[in-house]
């Protein structure tokens, strides 16, 4: 069920143009364990510009937008949807940031069913998953680590130190604590 529509989503996007990778539990699916996930995250190589154009893509999938897309996503950078068929949730977040368009150009394509489908690097998911911060995110990275040993730690650290300086936040510190404990 959820591959079915990860193939859709990765078709619609491609149709349209928009540079795009799954994030979240769903790639945390690709590089580390097996786990219970509900829902699809999208980051979108697009700002809002392109909302009209990302609401077509979505429809084409079967996708119902659950806010009204033009307040939400405008002040949340977030277009939270639901599947018609499935009822699987769908969040597809607008971003156009340096990260994100690196990260986006480093996605790497897998193979599901008979579509690729372009999915955060290891390294950028460990990055988005360390922000998040939750204690699921952070036991995603512990397993990301022990299943991928060459994740390049330096440039994971590189953007943790950017986006802990700006944000004030410790990332850099809970990486090292959670690759420290993996050795």
């Amino acid at each position: 069920m959820f591959n079915e529509l990860l193939e859709e989503i990765a078709r619609a996007l491609d149709e349209s143009a928009i540079p795009y990778m799954v994030i979240g539990g769903q790639a945390v699916l690709v590089y580390g364990e097996p786990r219970l996930t509900k829902d699809i995250d999208v980051t979108l190589g697009a700002d809002l510009e392109r909302l009209q154009d990302v609401l077509a893509a979505a429809r084409r999938v079967g996708l119902s937008p659950l806010v009204d897309p033009e307040e939400f996503t405008r002040q949340t950078m977030v277009l939270p949807c639901s599947h018609h068929a499935t009822e699987i949730r769908v969040d597809l977040i607008f971003s156009y940031s340096p990260f994100e368009r690196q990260a986006i150009a480093r996605a790497n394509r897998v193979k599901i069913g008979v579509t690729e489908v372009c999915f955060a690097s290891a390294d950028d998911l460990i990055i988005h998953k360390i922000i998040a911060g939750r204690p699921r995110d952070l036991e995603d990275v512990r397993c990301i680590l022990l299943k991928n040993p060459a994740v390049d730690r330096k440039y994971v650290r590189r953007w943790l130190e950017e986006f802990s300086s700006a944000l004030g936040e410790p990332f850099t510190a809970v990486f090292d604590q959670i690759a420290g404990e993996m050795q």
